[in-house]
């Protein structure tokens, strides 16, 4: 594969960016892909933005996205969607878990949570839309929403014959393994 490919995952600090990150890294590495990526948190211990950004292709040199070059971006939170924005591709495809978590200047009521996020998106490009949180409890664990939507992202690009069980239970907490393979499922199932 000599095309690069960009993936960017965004939410909020307490949401598993991160770990799923981790589990599609491991995934493209296996499958021979030169994998790349990169982490930012702003302030994600108080719930502000975290965003992790993936490469890979047959020889990647840099794990920055630039704008304009995101080819799929998962908004874990649906605010991050819209701050974000300017980093996916005209054609890009964007997974929005239907969740919000206020700012700390919507929670003191100083700026109003934006409305109609999903609507003005929707008119931009290929938008995918579910409520993964509300996937997750029904899964009995709420904190399985990261892994939902790694399922889900894993559908839009179309690498589901990869072993996933095996990648997901070598990066999730012994004894959490099952759960986390059936909310990726449930996740897939979900778009």
């Amino acid at each position: 594969m000599a095309e690069i490919k960009n993936i960017l995952l965004v939410g909020v600090g307490g949401q598993g960016t991160i770990l799923a990150s981790k589990i599609l890294s491991t995934a493209l590495v296996e499958a021979g892909y030169d994998v790349k990526m990169s982490e930012v948190h702003g302030m994600a211990q108080r719930g502000g933005s975290v965003t992790t950004q993936i490469r890979y292709g047959e020889k990647v040199f840099s794990p920055i996205i630039g704008k304009g070059e995101a080819d799929v971006m998962v908004c874990f939170e649906k605010m991050e969607a819209l701050r974000w924005l300017e980093f996916v591709k005209p054609d890009a495809r964007i997974v929005i878990n239907d969740f919000e978590i206020p700012s700390a200047p919507i929670l003191v009521g100083k700026e109003p949570y934006p409305e109609g996020i999903i609507e003005d998106l929707s008119g931009k490009t290929e938008v995918s839309v579910f409520k993964a949180a509300d996937i997750a409890k029904e899964l009995g664990n709420p904190k399985a929403m990261n892994i939902v939507l790694l399922g889900a992202l894993v559908k839009a690009m179309g690498i589901e014959d990869m072993d996933w069980d095996r990648y997901i239970s070598m990066n999730v907490k012994k004894g959490f393994e099952e759960l986390n393979i059936k909310a990726f499922r449930a996740g897939m199932a979900a778009i």
